[in-house]
C-alpha cells in the first residue's frame, strides 16, 4: 500500500472517531456544538507534550489526551448545559475559541510557532483498532438505558423529565463521551502529523465536524461513518481541480442536504435490507422515521 492511501486511510479514521463523538452528542441528544475542535486540541497538546517533552509512552499520552478533554468538558457542562438552543450552541464556539487563542499564548505548548518533535507513534493498524473499539463503544452505549434516555431527552426533553430521565446528567454525560471521542482524535492526529499548531483547531474544524454529522443523518451512526469517507475523500478526489475543489465540495454538500434533508441515513442504520427496500420497496409500504434493523 503507498504512503498516500495509507495516510488517507489514517485521516479518514481519525475523522471518524471525532465524527462519532459528535454525533452521539448532535444526533442522538440534539445539542449543537462548535466547541469539538477545542476538545480534539486539548487531546493532541495534552497527547503531544507528555509524549515529546516528558517521555510518556503513546498509549498512556493518548489515554491522558482523552480523558483531559473529558473533564474539561465536565466543568464547561455544569456552566453551559443549563443554556438553552442557541445559547448553549454559541458559548461553545466561545469555548473553542478562547482555547485556541489561550494556546497561542502559552510556552508549554509552543504558542503561535505550534508543537513540533511529536514522536510518529500514529499507525495504520493503531487507528483502525481505535476506529473499531470507537465503533462497538458508541452503538453499545446508544443501544443501552443511556442510550434510550439521550434520545428520549432529543425528541421532548419536557417529556423526559417528566417521566424521571434527569436530563440534566444525560446532556453531561453525553458531552463528555462527545469530549472523549474528540481528545482520543486529536492524540492521533497529533503523533500522526509530528506537528500541531493552534490553527488545526480553529471554528472551521468543528464546523466540518457539525456537517458531517448533519449531511450522514442525524440518528444514525453509520451516517455518520459513510459521510465521513465520502467527505474526508472528496476533496483528495477532487485535488485534480487544483484551486476549485473545494468550490466542488461545497457545491457536493449542498446537493446532498439539499436532496436528501434529513442526510443520508437519517434516523436510519445502514443494512442491507434497507437498500433492498430503498432500491424496491413493496407496493404501500414506506419507511417510517426511526426504523432501524
Amino acid at each position: 500500500m503507498s504512503g498516500y492511501v495509507s495516510g488517507l486511510l489514517i485521516l479518514v479514521g481519525i475523522n471518524i472517531i471525532a465524527v462519532l463523538g459528535v454525533s452521539i452528542l448532535t444526533g442522538f441528544t440534539r445539542l449543537f456544538s462548535f466547541g469539538n475542535a477545542g476538545f480534539m486540541a486539548i487531546g493532541a497538546y495534552t497527547a503531544g507534550i507528555l509524549s515529546s517533552r516528558f517521555g510518556v509512552p503513546f498509549i498512556p499520552a493518548l489515554i491522558a489526551g482523552a480523558l483531559m478533554a473529558g473533564l474539561i468538558s465536565l466543568a464547561l457542562g455544569k456552566l453551559t448545559l443549563g443554556l438553552k438552543g442557541d445559547y448553549f450552541l454559541i458559548a461553545t464556539l466561545g469555548f473553542g475559541e478562547s482555547l485556541r487563542v489561550l494556546i497561542e499564548n502559552i510556552e508549554i505548548t509552543g504558542g503561535a510557532r505550534g508543537l513540533a518533535n511529536i514522536p510518529p507513534r500514529t499507525t495504520l493498524l493503531v487507528v483502525w483498532v481505535s476506529v473499531v473499539i470507537a465503533i462497538i463503544g458508541a452503538w453499545n452505549f446508544l443501544h443501552s438505558k443511556y442510550g434510550r434516555n439521550l434520545m428520549a431527552i432529543r425528541e421532548q426533553e419536557m417529556a423526559a423529565d417528566a417521566v424521571g430521565i434527569d436530563t440534566a446528567k444525560f446532556k453531561t454525560l453525553a458531552f463528555m463521551i462527545s469530549a472523549i471521542y474528540a481528545g482520543w482524535a486529536g492524540g492521533l492526529f497529533s503523533h500522526y502529523y509530528t506537528f500541531i499548531s493552534p490553527i488545526s483547531f480553529a471554528l472551521s474544524k468543528s464546523a466540518e465536524l457539525t456537517i458531517t454529522v448533519v449531511v450522514g443523518g442525524l440518528g444514525s451512526l453509520t451516517g455518520s461513518i459513510i459521510a465521513t469517507i465520502l467527505l474526508t475523500l472528496l476533496p483528495e478526489l477532487l485535488r485534480a481541480a487544483s484551486v476549485y475543489r473545494m468550490l466542488f465540495y461545497g457545491i457536493a454538500v449542498v446537493l446532498i442536504v439539499t436532496l436528501r434533508p434529513n442526510g443520508l441515513l437519517g434516523y436510519r442504520e445502514f443494512s442491507w435490507e434497507w437498500i433492498k427496500r430503498l432500491i424496491a420497496p413493496k407496493s404501500g409500504s414506506s419507511i417510517e422515521k426511526g426504523d432501524a434493523s
